[in-house]
């Protein structure tokens, strides 16, 4: 027998031997799986390339279950997915987050659906909010004169005094919300989520909020310190209080606006105007320079944005790292400027609350 005649004879020999056996194995492997009738085996014809100058072809005896069970399923693993503020665990600036900050005064929308055009639904809810706030804190103030006798005097001073308290207040609540919202949950946290998403995602793209106009910007504030709040406070007062009520209504004004306040805190003095900067440079309003270093990695400090008087006793008494290493003990949950910051992290859990106010001197 020639050659080119018996090697692929003893070829087509082998890999018939080798199906049939490999085939009986694959029938013990799976017992379980594979139907005790008998199998069909069926002849596949593929060209032989590993011969050259023949017309051969080598021949494949195979059992269906065998084909099956040989087949090779290659899965291609698609690339992680950027964290959406929806997501849990989403941290602004992480790696993977999504969220990239731009170099440049830059505008971008980071919530989806949010937009910085203002909507009718937007100038509803504040217009409403704020004519609401002004009545209640007029009839506190009338309240407040009918106690008096009608003595104007003392009551515009109390009122003064009561107003002055209230702002002051108001910059300290500004910090714990805004610490709050920055570090803590995302844009599923019910009633909050807005407004969490807004505020860290700021952190990414922080000159959007100067593109807003005014109801688009302090819109989502009206939800937490809106009607039913100054209602319920109000109605808890009742008319024997009404430096209560006061209180209550300017403070919830204050925080509304204290959005507003931080988006003059971004903007030029040139597009502010000068009765904008000058309640900035006396204190009314966050300045530029107080509220910028708050916008530095891993964004630990200067959280009031009413007024900002309230940043350094805050910052040098350690007292937000106090309230995060407090909800760590209770939660284990780690704030979002920890995973920013190990170091931070370190740092709090050792009792080292104070920042060093000397990193933000430039």
């Amino acid at each position: 027998m020639k050659l080119t005649t018996a090697y692929p004879t003893l070829l087509l020999s082998l890999q018939t031997t080798y199906s049939v056996a490999f085939s009986s194995f694959q029938g013990v492997r799976y017992t379980n799986h594979v139907s005790r009738t008998p199998s069909k085996l069926h002849m596949r014809m593929e060209p032989s390339s590993s011969m050259s100058g023949t017309s051969l072809k080598a021949a494949t005896l195979m059992a269906p279950e065998v084909e099956e069970a040989v087949e090779v399923k290659i899965k291609v693993e698609e690339p992680p997915q950027p964290k959406s503020f929806l997501d849990d665990g989403f941290v602004f600036g992480l790696e993977g987050s999504g969220l990239v900050r731009p170099k440049g005064k830059v505008a971008q929308v980071v919530v989806e659906g949010d937009t910085t055009e203002t909507q009718p639904f937007q100038v509803a809810i504040v217009a409403t909010t704020m004519i609401n706030h002004t009545l209640v804190g007029l009839v506190a103030m009338f309240q407040l004169l009918q106690i008096n006798n009608g003595a104007i005097a003392p009551t515009l001073g109390l009122s003064a005094f009561t107003i002055f308290s209230s702002w002051l207040i108001a910059d300290l609540g500004s910090g714990v919300l805004h610490w709050s919202v920055d570090n803590y949950g995302n844009g599923k946290t019910p009633v909050m989520g807005n407004l969490i998403a807004a505020f860290q995602g700021h952190h990414s793209a922080p000159w959007t909020i100067t593109e807003r106009g005014f109801c688009n910007n302090v819109y989502k504030l009206c939800t937490p310190f809106g009607i039913p709040t100054v209602a319920a406070i109000s109605l808890l007062a009742g008319p024997s209080h009404p430096m209560v009520s006061l209180f209550f209504t300017v403070f919830c004004t204050m925080e509304i606006m204290s959005q507003e306040f931080h988006k003059w805190s971004h903007m030029t003095k040139a597009t502010c105007g000068p009765l904008i900067t000058k309640l900035q440079n006396v204190g009314v309003a966050i300045g530029r320079q107080t509220h910028g270093l708050h916008h530095v990695a891993p964004y630990e400090g200067n959280y009031c944005i009413v007024s900002g008087v309230c940043n350094t006793l805050l910052d040098k008494s350690g007292f937000f790292r106090m309230l995060e290493h407090i909800v760590y003990k209770i939660n284990g949950v780690e704030s979002n400027s920890w995973k920013l910051d190990p170091k931070l992290k370190a740092k709090t859990l050792r009792g080292e609350y104070a920042l060093n106010l000397n990193d933000y001197k430039s």
